[in-house]
């Protein structure tokens, strides 16, 4: 069920669009461990107010809210106009739950899926962004802001520990607080015969108040496509490590769609550092539909006894992983589809769907 509705108010108009979905199958990422009974625990759907001249001076306000099965996002983004040569700003407040399954979680099925291990994470977070404007094929964001972070049980209430009486907070207590300071930077260049892109983010962990976590996290990836006749080949490498302070949940996880295919969230490993490598084939069935085979690869780099608690460890995970498979990509005016059908290193075989680019109802 989706709606869409203009309000005008003097000369702005306010823009309300609201979907939501009595979602009535059971998920298929996490077992159904949950309890259900409320009615409002099966709804998923999302909000969207934008008015795009808040005090006359084309200030533009979004206010979004998106909730599924187990998580739940709200955000608040206030931008003021400036000069296109000059950066953009956008201050924020963002809240966020979602279930702790990449690190915390409880690998099942020889690997192939990932069950709640009992951590949730509350965070809070007040920033600013500042978007400088784009150079040739360049552009950079630069950030900072104010995050707090509250682990929680599947109850709602405050944990220090998990299941096994390991520490799940830097600090030791029910939550970490820190100030955090990232630059972004992306290249992307398109042409008939292929792709590439490049980003690369820098976090930095600033020590406002001693008992803040300090650390230095840096992430990277790399993609290149290339056309051979009606044949797309797209490979991507993908990396990243962390020094200094750090919780559990910060770690790297490896494993489930986007990452290692074959495995589930974070089933391959986490650890301060990463490598995951990604190629796919697609060729064109029809004008509608495509095939692709794929190979997927991943490592923690022998860094998962580095993480406080060492919970890749604990859970058995074997810290590299390797998925291949194929898959279909329908095209339709409502909507893109993709099927995967990937099997791990254990002989595993799971399937993934996937629906992208939704024309929302009016």
């Amino acid at each position: 069920m989706g709606a869409q509705k203009s309000i005008h108010a003097g000369r702005a108009k306010i823009d309300v669009n609201v979907d939501f979905t009595h979602k009535l199958c059971t998920s298929l990422m996490f077992p159904a461990f949950r309890d259900t009974s409320s009615p409002l625990s099966l709804v998923i759907g999302s909000l969207c107010i934008k008015h795009p001249n808040l005090f006359g001076g084309s200030e533009k306000l979004d206010v979004s809210w998106d909730k599924g099965l187990y998580d739940s996002n709200v955000l608040v983004a206030f931008r003021r106009p400036r000069p296109e040569w000059r950066p953009q700003q956008c201050f924020f407040i963002q809240h966020s739950l979602s279930p702790e399954i990449g690190v915390h979680g409880t690998p099942v099925d020889n690997f192939s899926r990932s069950g709640s291990g009992g951590v949730n994470l509350s965070k809070l977070a007040v920033g600013l962004d500042l978007s400088e404007p784009a150079s040739s094929k360049w552009s950079s964001t630069t950030s900072v802001k104010f995050e707090h972070v509250r682990p929680i049980n599947d109850d709602g209430r405050a944990i220090t520990r998990d299941l096994d009486g390991f520490p799940i907070t830097c600090s030791g207590n029910t939550h970490d607080s820190m100030v955090v300071l990232k630059q972004e930077s992306r290249f992307a260049k398109a042409t008939d015969q292929g792709l590439s892109h490049f980003s690369m983010q820098i976090e930095q962990g600033i020590p406002v108040v001693s008992k803040w976590l300090i650390f230095n996290r840096f992430k990277f990836v790399a993609s290149k496509g290339v056309r051979f006749g009606p044949a797309f080949l797209l490979a991507s490498l993908t990396g990243g490590s962390i020094v200094g302070d750090m919780a559990p949940y910060q770690a790297f996880a490896i494993g489930g769609l986007g990452s290692v295919r074959g495995y589930g969230e974070g089933a391959v490993g986490s650890g301060r550092s990463c490598l995951v490598a990604n190629t796919e084939l697609a060729l064109p069935l029809n004008k509608m539909t495509e095939g692709t085979i794929f190979l997927d690869c991943g490592t923690d780099l022998g860094s998962s006894r580095l993480v406080p608690g060492n919970p890749s460890m604990r859970q058995g995970k074997p810290g590299f992983g390797y998925g291949f498979g194929y898959g279909l990509r329908f095209k339709s005016p409502l909507g893109h589809l993709q099927v995967d059908y990937a099997i791990n290193a254990f002989n595993q075989k799971t399937l993934y769907f996937g629906v992208t680019n939704l024309a929302s109802s009016t």
